[in-house]
């Protein structure tokens, strides 16, 4: 087995072109964008940069040849890596005066409020996610490589639209209210179950390609995809119950500041402005 990097050309200028646009924005046009003087986000652009490296590395480094060949498990890293991590750098890396930019024209922004909206995006996240899955689709992806690309954009495009609620930095189309977004946090962990108690509790190996393939590494074909789907389950564990800690957290912080303020008397609070 002879394991090689992606070249392709479109995932290449995908890659730069994007990285290009962000160094144009935070750059020499950051004080037209933000219509003040700014100083450059360094560590914004580290996350950015840090997610796009990420996802050249989920779909152009020999991670994608062995998820597509030979072990499912490296397939469910992938997709991690597309659903939570590189939109996570993304959001962190964006700054707010950008995204509020990109955001401006009222059609886009009414586009991504009902898109971002956690009834939407969670349910067509999670009801695609368990389409992909199904080992009719996730077999004809594997062997089409325009389906396999198409699978690949939409975990990270409805990942993103998944997460909004919770991380993105934008005030025109804002994160969700704590209420909703516990809630939220809470189905879509209720939401994955029956993908992962299908990939962990069938007793068979599901998919053909990975049933049939070369044993590269001493772990069986069952095995595999019960590691894949203990993969799955951690990381969506280990993101949802940060998000519901970080939200209690926030919550609980707004409702004591809230009652501070609350408790000082108005002249007082005018003093203290």
């Amino acid at each position: 087995m002879q394991l090689h990097w992606h070249t392709e050309p479109l995932l290449l200028i995908s890659l730069l072109l994007t990285g290009w646009l962000y160094a144009l924005g935070t750059g020499p046009l950051r004080t037209r964008i933000a219509k003040r003087n700014i100083p450059y986000p360094f560590g914004r652009a580290v996350s950015f940069y840090s997610g796009l490296a990420l996802a050249y590395l989920a779909v152009g480094s020999p991670l994608d040849q062995l998820g597509e060949q030979f072990l499912f498990s490296a397939h469910m890293v992938q997709h991690m890596l597309l659903i939570y991590f590189t939109p996570t750098l993304f959001f962190f890396g964006t700054p707010p005066w950008l995204v509020d930019w990109l955001l401006q024209p009222l059609p886009i922004r009414r586009t991504m409020r009902f898109l971002t909206h956690p009834a939407f995006g969670g349910f067509t996240f999670t009801f695609v996610y368990t389409v992909w899955h199904m080992p009719v689709a996730y077999e004809i992806a594997l062997h089409d490589k325009r389906l396999h690309i198409l699978e690949h954009w939409t975990m990270f495009s409805l990942g993103t639209l998944m997460l909004w609620p919770f991380l993105t930095n934008s005030s025109l189309v804002p994160k969700r209210s704590y209420p909703v977004r516990l809630v939220t946090i809470f189905l879509l962990m209720v939401g994955q179950l029956p993908v992962f108690a299908f990939l962990t509790f069938s007793g068979d190996a599901i998919y053909p390609t990975y049933a049939w393939a070369p044993r590269i590494i001493n772990l069986d074909p069952l095995n595999d995809q019960i590691i894949g789907g203990i993969i799955m389950k951690v990381v969506n564990m280990g993101f949802s119950l940060t998000i519901l800690g970080t939200c209690f957290y926030l919550w609980a912080k707004s409702e004591a500041t809230d009652d501070v303020e609350a408790s000082i008397p108005p002249g007082k609070a005018a003093l203290t402005r």
